[in-house]
């Protein structure tokens, strides 16, 4: 796993061993990237699930401002600190180690809103709906903003108030699908 592009390309970034985290191939990273490419200089990003910080990391080399990472297990955030020191990109991250919906709170307190906010939950943990409706309960995507979640083919998705699907990317086993404020959440 490495940084593909920007100030940080060719770093490679370092992943904790096991199936704690499922890190997003390069492949499928680099299709990614290069679709929102246009939106990355100077946005403010939020990387939900962080795992070993490679999304997040990937978006501050290509130019975001700030990165915010969340990432509840001890291990995968200290990785995460790990590789944004190897990169240089800390002075540029604010990290969360927590719950997910404890820091959604924090953030809301702190009046926080993003552009891209891209979350990658456990597959199988059913989370993925209800942190996007709270992400639209608290104001926290921007009004031209929009949501990547990472999930499944295997996983269907419901559709979720407040939002909807701009965008889909399938791969074979994985599908990036981008949301957008409903009209009525702007």
């Amino acid at each position: 796993m490495r940084v593909i592009a920007g100030k940080a390309k060719g770093h490679k970034l370092k992943t904790i061993e096991g199936l704690q985290t499922r890190p997003t191939t390069d492949r499928i990273k680099e299709t990614l990237f290069n679709m929102i490419a246009f939106d990355l200089p100077q946005c403010k990003f939020l990387d939900l699930f962080s795992g070993s910080g490679a999304i997040g990391i990937e978006a501050l080399s290509r130019g975001a401002s700030e990165c915010v990472f969340v990432e509840k297990s001890k291990s995968a955030y200290d990785m995460i600190l790990t590789n944004l020191e190897h990169t240089k990109l800390k002075q540029y991250a604010i990290l969360y180690q927590k719950d997910v919906f404890e820091t959604l709170d924090i953030l809301k307190q702190n009046n926080q809103k993003f552009d891209i906010i891209f979350l990658d939950p456990p597959y199988t943990s059913g989370l993925a709906e209800s942190v996007c409706k709270k992400i639209v309960e608290y104001g926290l995507l921007n009004k031209k903003g929009y949501m990547i979640w990472e999930r499944s083919a295997e996983i269907d998705i419901n559709d979720i108030s407040g939002l909807y699907v701009i965008k889909q990317k399938s791969y074979k086993t994985t599908v990036m699908t981008f949301l957008a404020l409903e009209e009525s959440e702007i």
